[in-house]
């Protein structure tokens, strides 16, 4: 075991990990939070999509002592004061969570893109989440709802 210092959405969480575990796992199970869903395991789905120190990762690409030292905001960071994201707004308003599934890493890959890019075409949206599987929506309602907070 070895302790490792993540700040996780804000705040500065010592974990105790097995050097094998991933940051996926980490957060699921030693931090407890479980937005961040497990899909693949192999990081071709994007369902685990984390923002490490600004960039977005599959987290179950990352072993958690990899990240030591690291900031690492997921999916319950985004609110702010109980309330949701634009993008966690607009993916509900506009349709863009269906089954839900992806939706926290779809959400997160597009925060990262808005972070980088606030005015994004239409393709240059498609390519930032093309890493993220959609079984559900067939993507336009995603694009919509990432169109529509680039506007707010």
């Amino acid at each position: 075991m070895k302790t490792i210092v993540l700040t996780i959405n804000g705040e500065r969480r010592e974990l105790a990990v097995q050097g094998y575990r991933t940051l996926l796992d980490t957060l699921r199970n030693e931090a407890g939070l479980t937005g961040t869903k497990k899909g693949c395991d192999v990081g071709d789905c994007g369902a685990c999509t984390v923002i490490l120190d600004g960039k977005p990762v599959c987290s179950c690409l990352v072993l958690a002592v990899e990240a030591d030292g690291a900031r690492v905001q997921t999916i319950e960071g985004l609110g702010q004061n109980g309330r949701l994201h634009a993008l966690q707004e607009n993916f509900i308003q506009h349709g863009g969570a269906q089954c839900g599934f992806c939706t926290p890493g779809m959400i997160m890959m597009a925060k990262a893109l808005l972070d980088a890019n606030p005015h994004p075409t239409e393709e240059e949206i498609r390519f930032a989440i093309a890493g993220n599987i959609c079984r559900c929506t067939g993507y336009t309602k995603i694009i919509e709802a990432i169109q529509a907070s680039a506007k707010t």
